[in-house]
């Protein structure tokens, strides 16, 4: 029987964070449970209305956010609040992949278009690695906005 994953970030702003990865991955917010949001409606709008309709308090409403695969394929990744620091260098991370099927000077290039799109969204680049056949067909390395390490593979 295959099990179902849900990947897991520890963050200082889960909204914020969460934000950032739905735009990474074509990910949505769902919406609260019970609640049909309108199309057009910020789905995180919709829960500080049913947050607030429950009792949450205001300091309590960031901190946990989910994002989903609209299609259905993909984890659901969770986003929690914790108070300590990122101190080393992630055990497990993110492979986006933003090329498939391509390679050489055109997987590069597409890699590279993937990895502006994402800079300009609050990603900070930190280093590309060149394709070393037949081990590697190249990728880009970059930290997230909370400096959780990930791939462009």
């Amino acid at each position: 029987m295959s099990r179902h994953v849900q990947v897991t970030f520890d963050a200082h702003s889960p909204r914020a964070l969460s934000r950032f990865w739905c735009e990474v991955l074509g990910y949505v917010h769902p919406g609260p449970p019970g609640v049909e949001v309108p199309a057009g409606v910020d789905p995180l709008t919709a829960w500080d209305d049913f947050l607030a309709r429950i009792g949450v308090p205001e300091d309590q409403r960031d901190t946990r956010s989910a994002i989903e695969d609209p299609e259905g394929r993909g984890p659901r990744i969770f986003f929690q609040r914790v108070p300590e620091e990122k101190i080393a260098k992630n055990r497990v991370h993110l492979d986006v992949r933003a090329a498939p099927g391509l390679q050489g000077d055109e997987r590069m290039a597409a890699l590279e278009a993937e990895c502006a799109r994402l800079v300009g969204l609050g990603a900070t680049r930190v280093r590309r690695h060149e394709p070393e056949p037949p081990m590697s067909a190249g990728f880009i390395v970059l930290l997230d906005p909370e400096g959780n390490e990930f791939c462009l593979d």
